[in-house]
């Protein structure tokens, strides 16, 4: 009895430290905190489909904590006792058509939702899309610029209310790419080349991370998000284009060698087809696998390797051909 009452005692003490636990998670709750249309769009989804589970969730357990309440073993108990009591119709109507009312909204609500933010999808917007093309590594982030010719290692910055085209792949494990205040994770998969806009509405340094486990250092694959005006972004640009080292692909070789690399760097220069070379590199010549509406320079490339292929076919059985006259 004693230990009973204790526990009794103790339990709002641990309400009161579970709630000031969470507080102080509270900056870390950065999917709450939305910076862009697409991460404020998927945040509506959450509270949306929180409050319609809530609707059937707190009903049943508030029932179900009176049901025990109230039918409890006790003296004196003026609960009405039916040991044959079986079946009602109204009660079996009400529990099972408010669950499948509400869960019939949520299917059509996430539906919606779902085709609201496919991930290559352009953002709707009076300004034109940046293309940043994206490489994981062993542990470590490649950014690309191809219509600038510029590249950074493990940063990434972008203009303010702009819609942004990332294209993804890996040149190492699969791995996850993930801006939480500007949208959702895209998986980065070698052979594979993915699509994802993205817009920050706002100014500010936003967390970057690599969320899936990719080796002994996948903790480390972070990078930073600066979104700026569009003039610290020219001037950005303009300051890569100085800087004195070159992304050759000797260079690209040894970043894409196993290794904690935690440092950022900037790349004045890119090697023409870098990205479709990564794309490409374990296809074994197979076709390129691509998802969420593939990059259209990877379509070119794919296209531009299939006519060159039957070129050459036909030159060959040309040839072929000739040699076979020739000896006749």
């Amino acid at each position: 009895m004693k230990k009973r009452k204790l526990v009794q005692a103790l339990l709002p003490l641990m309400m009161i430290a579970i709630v000031v636990l969470l507080a102080g998670c509270s900056n870390q709750a950065m999917v709450l905190d939305p910076k862009g249309p697409i991460a404020e769009t998927q945040k509506d989804l959450m509270y949306i489909s929180t409050v319609m589970c809530l609707v059937i969730l707190v009903p049943v357990l508030a029932l179900t904590a009176w049901i025990v309440w109230r039918y409890r073993d006790r003296e004196g108990s003026k609960a009405s006792y039916k040991p044959n009591w079986a079946h009602n119709t109204t009660l079996e109507a009400v529990w099972w058509s408010i669950p499948i009312i509400m869960i019939a909204a949520l299917a059509v609500i996430t539906v919606k939702y779902t085709y609201a933010l496919e991930p290559s999808k352009p953002i709707k917007s009076e300004k034109a899309p940046i293309t940043i093309q994206v490489t994981s590594l062993d542990w470590k982030w490649l950014f690309t610029y191809p219509e600038l010719g510029i590249g950074t290692l493990n940063y990434v910055q972008i203009p303010e209310d702009t819609p942004i085209k990332f294209e993804l792949t890996s040149d190492a494990p699969m791995n996850s790419f993930w801006v939480p205040q500007l949208g959702g994770q895209i998986y980065t998969m070698s052979g594979m080349a993915m699509t994802l806009y993205l817009q920050a509405d706002e100014i500010g340094h936003y967390f970057g991370t690599g969320a899936n486990f990719s080796g002994s250092h996948f903790a480390d694959m972070t990078f930073d998000v600066n979104a700026t005006s569009q003039a610290d972004f020219d001037a950005f640009v303009a300051k890569t284009k100085q800087s004195p080292t070159k992304l050759t692909m000797e260079r690209y070789e040894e970043l894409a060698k196993p290794g904690q690399l935690k440092e950022v760097q900037y790349f004045s220069a890119i090697p023409d087809g870098l990205f479709q070379k990564v794309v490409t590199k374990y296809t074994n010549g197979q076709s390129v696998h691509s998802g969420h509406g593939a990059s259209e320079t990877n379509h070119d490339a794919m296209k531009t390797s299939s006519t060159s292929e039957k070129s050459e076919a036909k030159d060959h059985k040309q040839m072929d051909h000739s040699q076979m006259n020739s000896s006749k």
